[in-house]
């Protein structure tokens, strides 16, 4: 059942996301990202949609390691997370 479903989710996922530029975001939100990732280079940022919010993960290189740092529109802080070892499980990269 999932192998008819699933591309659907995925092709919806993937239409929410779309690469921005740090310049492009609201002032509120480059802050959060620009304080959260410190001197580590940030690799990319994109702008998503998730339960009708907008959400700006960037992605930071930090010693070798990728981390997502995600933000609300308004700046807020929502979450950090490694995120090589989860494209290391899928065999992705950036």
């Amino acid at each position: 059942m999932c192998s008819l479903a699933c591309p659907f989710f995925l092709t919806a996922a993937e239409e929410n996301e779309q690469t921005v530029k740090m310049s492009d975001l609201p002032a509120a939100v480059q802050t959060t990202i620009k304080d959260k990732a410190g001197s580590n280079e940030t690799v990319k940022i994109e702008k998503k949609t998730e339960e009708g919010k907008t959400v700006y993960e960037a992605v930071v290189n930090k010693k070798g390691k990728e981390w997502s740092i995600e933000v609300d529109a308004t700046g807020t802080f929502l979450k950090q997370y490694q995120e090589s070892k989860e494209k290391e499980e899928k065999g992705e990269k950036y």
